[in-house]
Parts: structure tokens; C-alpha cells; sequence
């Protein structure tokens, strides 16, 4: 009926529903929650019925691809589940070029996967998620960390011209910054009345926070130069803020280039003119330490 090359993009697309038929059903046995539960198995059996809609042209059995079943079930683990899901379903596209193509042969291809497709989406923006529900918490804390502790680190680097004393002083304004944005998070997210809890809502600010903080002090504890330490605590910080924009990119579907720019320009702006402040309060005050 089809040619070699038709036949093998078939069953490459017959096995991929598979494969994301399996990752949905076993992210749903590992949820407690009743309504994402629900959501996930919805979806999971959506990709079932892609798989057989395939196999009625393939006219074979496949097995699933394990590998990638292991890697998003990970990915899902460490970074939440509505991450995972997302980042897969953008390595869609590619499929959607590949099941026109496809639709030349099958004609019903193009018009049911497009519908299902759309069908899905919609369901997982359905998805309810802690950790999204307090990711302005987490964005909070994480931008203070990057914006105050880089610019603060800058200018404790050429006032104290020691790495050690940088390690020790940074880090205790970053864990005082943290227990004050935890509080001030508390006490916002209390007086909104919103549907968030305040006391988890101070925690995640907290966590960002404190978490920020190590990645941008250890280079003074391991290095003894001390302006090598300043860029990679520079390189750390923008480490961080794309990671974390990727991160919001997928999981909130906004665009990760403006983000990260305009992160990183805060960022480094503010290091920058820490680092000229730090210059000009040691010739001022002459401090030779």
C-alpha cells in the first residue's frame, strides 16, 4: 500500500503515541491529586487512540520507546510533572511536519491528529500544579538573590579584597535578604486574602533565595583569585537565570529570549555599578584589608 519510507514514518509515529501513551499513564499512577489524575489518564488514553489509529495503516505491533519513557518520567520527577509534559509536547512540531507529509497518503491523518493535538493542549493547560501556583514566590526570590546578592558581591569583591571575607560577609546578608523576603512574602501573600497559602509562599520565596545564594558564593570558597571568583559567580548568576527562564518558558508557554535578556541585564547592570560603588568607597575611605 505504501512505500518503504512511508511504511517506516508510520510506525516512527505509531510508536511515539505509544511511548507518550505509557509516560501519561504512569505520571497519572504517581499522582495523588484527583483532578490531575484524571487529566493525565484523559490524555494518556487520547495517545491510545493515536497508536491504534496508526496501526490500522502499519498493520503491526510496536514497542514502545524506553528510554524516552525514562527520561520524561525523570525530567518529570525533578522539575514537576506539567514541565515534563510540556517539554514533550514541544518536541511535537516536528511530528505535526512529518504527519502532513503523511496526510498526502492518509488523508484522515492531517485533519485527526490536528484535532487531537489541539484536544490536548487544552487539557493540560487543565493541570493544576503547587509549584506553578507559587511560581511568582519562587520568581521573587530568585530575582532579589540575582538582582541585591551579584551586585552586593561585586562590591564586597574590590572593598575586601579577600575571597574568604567575601564568602563570609555575602553570605550573611544573603541569608538575612532570604529570612526578609520570606517574612515580607508572608505578610503580602496574607494581606492579598488569595487562594495561596502564605506559609508556603514564604517558603518557596526562602528556598529560591537561600538556594541562589550557595550557587553565587561557593567560587569564593574554592578559588583563591579573587576576580576569577567574580566571574564565575557572574557566569553562575547567568547560569541561573537561564535555567530559570527556560524553566518559565516551557511551563508558562512565554518567550524565553526577552526574559533572559531582560534578567540578565538587571542582573549584570547591578553588579556593574556595585562593583564601581565597592571601587570608589575603597579609594575614598582608603581601606587596605
Amino acid at each position: 500500500m505504501f512505500d518503504e519510507n512511508i511504511r517506516k514514518t508510520v510506525l516512527s509515529a505509531q510508536r511515539n503515541e505509544l511511548t507518550e501513551h505509557i509516560i501519561y499513564s504512569r505520571l497519572s499512577d504517581s499522582i495523588r491529586d484527583p483532578h490531575n489524575k484524571n487529566v493525565l489518564k484523559q490524555i494518556s488514553e487520547d495517545e491510545l487512540d493515536h497508536y491504534f489509529f496508526w496501526k490500522k495503516y502499519s498493520k503491526e505491533d510496536v514497542k514502545p520507546d524506553r528510554l524516552k519513557v525514562l527520561k520524561y518520567l525523570l525530567i518529570a520527577k525533578i522539575f514537576g510533572f506539567t514541565f515534563g509534559i510540556k517539554l514533550m509536547e514541544r518536541g511535537e512540531d516536528q511530528a505535526q511536519v512529518t504527519y502532513y507529509k503523511i496526510s498526502k497518503y492518509i488523508p484522515e491523518a492531517k485533519d485527526i491528529v490536528a484535532d487531537e493535538d489541539m484536544h490536548e493542549k487544552q487539557i493540560i493547560n487543565m493541570i493544576d500544579e503547587e509549584r506553578l501556583r507559587y511560581i511568582g514566590s519562587t520568581v521573587r526570590g530568585l530575582n532579589d538573590a540575582l538582582v541585591e546578592l551579584t551586585g552586593a558581591i561585586a562590591g564586597f569583591t574590590f572593598a575586601l579584597q579577600d575571597p574568604r571575607l567575601v564568602a563570609m560577609v555575602g553570605s550573611i546578608t544573603g541569608v538575612a535578604a532570604s529570612l526578609s523576603m520570606a517574612a515580607s512574602e508572608y505578610l503580602a501573600t496574607k494581606s492579598e486574602s488569595s487562594a495561596l497559602d502564605p506559609v508556603k509562599a514564604s517558603l518557596y520565596t526562602c528556598s529560591a533565595y537561600i538556594l541562589t545564594v550557595i550557587f553565587l558564593i561557593y567560587p569564593y570558597l574554592i578559588l583563591s583569585n579573587i576576580y576569577l571568583s567574580l566571574a564565575l559567580t557572574v557566569l553562575n548568576a547567568l547560569i541561573v537565570i537561564f535555567i530559570f527562564t527556560f524553566y518559565i518558558s516551557v511551563a508558562k508557554d512565554v518567550p524565553l529570549k526577552s526574559r533572559f535578556v531582560e534578567m540578565a541585564f538587571i542582573s549584570l547592570g547591578i553588579a556593574t555599578l556595585s562593583f564601581i560603588i565597592g571601587l570608589i568607597m575603597r579609594t575614598v575611605l582608603k581601606l587596605e584589608i
